[in-house]
């Protein structure tokens, strides 16, 4: 009975947050943080989708700033060549990052461990570099620019909202049929998992597709929202492929639900430095009129890459399996809170 109950609270709390996420726009009227609300719905696709081929699978990607950049530009040049509305992106985008996907892993997939991160990591920037280099095609480093479809940001909002509980829902399901305990199988024991007769490449291939496909949709939706793209932008390794990282690392990695918690964290981390802790180094250097205040908070806005590190180095000292992953360790020893003998 107790275990039925438990089980009901932990269905209930995703359909709470989503209700409460479907709500915010009715009361958060300011355009700057339904920004922020974008930026982490989009997080939760990309680290949603790196989890469930690094998390799950156990095959660690450098490179998924190759499937979001190719998203994007196939989002773009849509526009830019046939003048087709970059919203065929959303239909299309996802699919060319499966089709980049697809050859890669057929091609990578018998290498293992650091050596597929290497594989992924060179995908990523070779794939940076051929958009760079074909500027009769891509534009260069020039980029490609679109109109926004919307003046208004909340149409955005509930477009990134809707894709990133389909993602988090299909990787959910996923998880819980044949393929999810074959990629677990793999992540364990790859040779175990060979001999008992799982086909290891092919699932490996599968949960690459499916991570590129989604990595993909949210590259697509990126060049709706932001209406510029250029190589440097969307191929970025530490903007994409090294970011996508640190939110399943620091969310829980294994977990469905950690990319979604460590995308807030990280947004509202990498918002915190941008601004110089919202604004609070500028306030007090001009109410104080001491101006190492002042130099403090523009050094603390260029700091946000070093800020990243502490925070990871923390999380893996004290919550090696991320927030989720180690929940009832926060519960313990942060808020004091002992399960019921």
């Amino acid at each position: 009975m107790k275990a039925a109950g438990s089980k009901m609270k932990k269905n209930l709390f995703p359909l709470l947050l989503l209700a409460g996420l479907a709500l915010l726009p009715l009361v958060l009227e300011s355009n700057y943080f339904l920004h922020l609300m974008i930026l982490f719905l989009l997080w939760v696709v990309i680290g949603s989708s790196w989890n469930l081929l690094a998390g799950f699978t156990g095959q660690v990607s450098f490179g998924h700033a190759a499937f979001f950049g190719v998203g994007a530009y196939t989002a773009g040049l849509l526009f830019h060549h046939l003048q087709i509305s970059p919203w065929w992106g959303m239909a299309l985008g996802g699919v060319f990052a499966f089709l980049v996907g697809l050859p890669f892993g057929a091609i990578c997939f018998p290498l293992r461990g650091a050596y597929f991160a290497l594989a992924s990591l060179a995908l990523g920037e070779g794939i940076r570099h051929i958009a760079t280099i074909a500027e009769s095609f891509t534009g260069g480093m020039v980029g490609i620019m679109i109109m926004p479809t919307f003046v208004s940001k909340v149409p955005y909002y509930y477009i990134t909202l809707f894709l990133a509980s389909l993602s988090v829902l299909s990787i959910q399901l996923i998880m819980r049929s044949k393929p999810g305990y074959y990629f677990i199988s793999i992540r364990e024991d790859q040779d175990a998992a060979a001999s008992l007769g799982v086909n290891t490449t092919l699932y490996k291939n599968v949960s690459l597709a499916i991570s590129a496909f989604w990595t993909g949709m949210a590259g697509a939706l990126y060049m709706n929202y932001m209406g510029f793209i250029d190589p440097h932008v969307v191929f970025s390794l530490h903007d994409y492929s090294v970011m996508a990282i640190l939110v399943a690392i620091v969310g829980g990695v294994g977990t469905v639900y950690g990319p979604t918690v460590g995308a807030f964290i990280m947004v509202a981390f990498q918002e915190l430095f941008r601004t110089g802790f919202f604004g609070l180094f500028a306030f007090l250097g001009k109410a104080t009129g001491v101006a190492a205040v002042t130099a403090l908070g523009d050094a603390v806005k260029k700091a946000h890459v070093l800020g990243f590190g502490i925070l990871v180095i923390v999380v893996i000292l004290y919550l090696p399996n991320g927030v989720v992953g180690d929940w009832e360790k926060i519960k313990r020893n942060v808020f004091r809170i002992h399960p019921a003998k």
